[in-house]
């Protein structure tokens, strides 16, 4: 099965820096196959016939023994980052408005698990005309229509699901996507 892990707050300014080589190598070390990294904040993409679980323990473990940092992961499998393509919920047109007036608009909020509806009401009031979000499952879709993420409300709130979560903008999700299907055709 192919996965991709998502870690969380690495290479952010000049904390939890870890480098991709060093990544990669420790993903190999614990038996992953055909490690491949994308960008510098920490997307892995992997094969393992491991349940989701114990990769993602397995995974933080490590990190944590060999970085000393403590770096949330949030794994998907190729089918599911093909379904957060297919199940987002934002126009075309949408998207693209906003790209006009922010720049990156269009990003999700990988989260650990679905969060509870008492945790998602506590954000529904930052889902106003400036700040979109949808939730579907296990993933927050964010659009963005007048201001960046970094300037948002309703990105400083998400921390209040109370889940762990990182976040990726669409570029990067496709990319991911792409990799994923190239991996499956080797």
């Amino acid at each position: 099965m192919i996965y991709i892990a998502l870690l969380q707050g690495i290479n952010v300014g000049k904390h939890n820096r870890i480098k991709m080589t060093d990544l990669k190598h420790m993903f190999e070390s614990r038996g992953l196959k055909n490690v491949q990294t994308y960008g510098q904040s920490g997307n892995v993409l992997f094969e393992s016939e491991k349940d989701e679980l114990y990769i993602r323990k397995m995974i933080e473990k490590e990190i944590m023994i060999i970085f000393k940092y403590v770096v949330p992961v949030v794994l998907r499998t190729s089918e599911e980052m093909e379904q957060v393509i297919l199940n987002c919920p934002f126009s075309k047109e949408k998207i693209r408005k906003a790209e006009l007036a922010t720049g990156e608009s269009t990003y999700v909020s990988f989260l650990k698990q679905v969060p509870s509806p008492e945790k998602v009401e506590i954000i529904k009031p930052y889902n106003d005309e400036g700040d979109e979000f949808q939730i579907i499952g296990r993933d927050v879709y964010l659009l963005f229509l007048h201001q960046s993420i970094r300037n948002s409300k309703l990105g400083r709130n998400l921390i209040k699901l109370d889940i762990h979560a990182t976040v990726r903008n669409w570029n990067t999700v496709m990319k991911l996507n792409v990799l994923a299907k190239n991996m499956l055709l080797k």
